[in-house]
């Protein structure tokens, strides 16, 4: 099809003119309203296939009074923030709304994410991960449904899922205990998401068996470089600790690296665990045992509440506490264990 020697894209009328049916009956079927029979239906499908039409969905975003659309704010600085966006899209489809991202980088910062994800006409917001501008998003709670992944706010307006991340903590450190360990280093994650709730945890569960004389907390912020830090410390000192404790597994990926390197047996000499059982985690030689938190889950309740807010008429906030769960690999043992 072509006007003026250019290519014109089909319409709407092109396909119900090549199906045999009204235009009225084609808008039916793209906009998944009652009336086209099932068979009808998968004509007008088949054909807009085979004509290369696709809906403008912006036009039916402008005739509508909803835009079913939800904004995704993210950085893609952890695996843990990818994990939950891609458990976002199957989730936001089987509710019949559409995800759109506002990804953080260099040279565009939170409020420019979000004035784009409003200018989409974003019915909500999710955030995920930490460092982000809280003063904004207890401001944008108030003319939106906010749902913070990761971390509560003040002011309680903004919704919540979260990790019980003291519990998951605790479990690593009894994991570690468990298994004879005492000279137990935590590896913390700075003023990061979740990081202080990890310290209460591990120190907590350190107290809880009776090792606060082996308390030791290294100063860390969620990256590899900060694990890789930790254990160039821990390797400059007279005895290396039998375990670490890492506050995710970024950390744990940097540490574990640079005591292989420097010829440590890691976990005959040095068991390591992590934290939000990433696809870091699973990689094969690392192989590394891990506090797992639930993203699919996460990202159902995310999406439950934006529900219940925009479908259902809920007003008031949330905070959904998730309890995590240890999975255990190769990456601990118990101190002195035999070499592989």
């Amino acid at each position: 099809m072509t006007t003026s020697g250019r290519v014109r894209r089909p319409t709407m009328r092109d396909v119900a003119t090549h199906v045999g049916v009204s235009q009225t009956l084609v808008s039916l079927v793209f906009r998944n309203a009652p009336g086209p029979s099932k068979e009808t239906r998968e004509k007008v499908i088949r054909a807009a296939a085979e004509l290369g039409y696709r809906p403008d969905t912006a036009a039916q975003v402008l005739r509508s009074n909803r835009s079913m659309r939800v904004g995704v704010l993210f950085s893609m600085q952890q695996p843990y923030e990818v994990d939950l966006v891609e458990a976002l899209y199957p989730v936001a489809k089987r509710h019949d709304y559409a995800v759109l991202l506002g990804a953080l980088v260099p040279g565009r910062d939170q409020r420019a994410a979000v004035e784009d994800l409003l200018g989409s006409r974003c019915e909500a917001v999710i955030v995920i991960g930490p460092g982000r501008d809280e003063h904004q998003l207890i401001e944008l709670a108030r003319q939106l449904p906010v749902v913070y992944i990761g971390r509560r706010l003040g002011g309680g307006t903004v919704n919540a899922v979260r990790g019980a991340d003291s519990r998951g903590a605790q479990l690593a450190v009894d994991h570690l205990v468990g298994l004879g360990h005492r000279d137990i280093v935590h590896v913390d994650g700075g003023s990061r998401a979740g990081a202080a709730d990890r310290r209460r945890g591990y120190r907590a569960a350190m107290r809880r068996h009776g090792l606060a004389e082996h308390i030791r907390i290294l100063a860390g912020d969620l990256t590899e470089e900060s694990g890789s830090s930790a254990a160039r410390t821990l390797l400059g000192e007279v005895a290396l600790p039998t375990a670490v404790f890492a506050a995710n597994d970024r950390c744990a990926h940097g540490l574990l690296v640079t005591l292989v390197r420097a010829g440590v047996a890691v976990p005959e000499q040095v068991s390591v665990v992590g934290y939000d059982d990433s696809r870091i985690a699973r990689l094969s030689y690392l192989d590394l045992t891990s506090i797992r938190q639930d993203v699919a889950e996460m990202a159902e309740l995310a999406f439950r509440i934006v529900v219940e807010r925009l479908d259902a008429g809920r007003t008031t906030s949330q905070d959904l506490v998730l309890a995590p769960t240890l999975v255990v690999r190769g990456s601990t043992t118990g101190p002195g264990g035999p070499l592989r």
